[in-house]
């Protein structure tokens, strides 16, 4: 018996294409009939997307650019509970290991308890977020920073 012709168990063998008909992969060999992806040695580049315009293309391409979509580093109610004092800040919140960036946007979520009163200030606050806080005795304070502020068109 030839060891080539041997199954051993567990493995599967390799799919044996252009073998004639009644081998289920015979004549095209899967690759259907005529065209570039038919031709031995072809390959898709890359960034191609079937003639669609790539995505490198589609993007700006001047220095500077920035994507335009920040993601919001989000702060449970109880977890303002580590923040001694009354007031929560940015800066207090990323002292406290409860954000990784005091520049980036924050926004406040439900979730916990939050006993003590605070007066937050973030970027966005949930509508539930601003209910228990104000429910603890706290304040919630919307502060925009300079990167996030819309701009309003004058008109000459």
């Amino acid at each position: 018996m030839l060891f080539s012709k041997l199954k051993i168990e567990g493995k599967k063998s390799r799919k044996r294409v252009g073998r004639g008909i009644s081998a289920g992969q015979g004549k095209t060999a899967g690759r259907g009939t005529k065209g570039q992806a038919s031709r031995s040695g072809y390959r898709t580049k890359p960034n191609f997307e079937g003639g669609q315009t790539p995505l490198v293309k589609r993007l700006p391409k001047l220095k500077g650019f920035n994507s335009v979509s920040v993601q919001a580093q989000t702060v449970q109610t109880g977890s303002l509970e580590k923040i001694k004092g009354k007031t929560v800040t940015a800066v207090a919140m990323k002292e406290a290991g409860l954000i990784k960036n005091a520049t980036q946007p924050i926004k406040i979520v439900v979730g916990g308890n939050l006993k003590s009163a605070k007066n937050v200030e973030a970027q966005a606050v949930s509508a539930g977020a601003k209910k228990a806080i104000e429910k603890a005795g706290g304040t919630v304070t919307l502060v925009e920073t300079h990167r996030f502020k819309k701009e309003s068109k004058k008109t000459k």
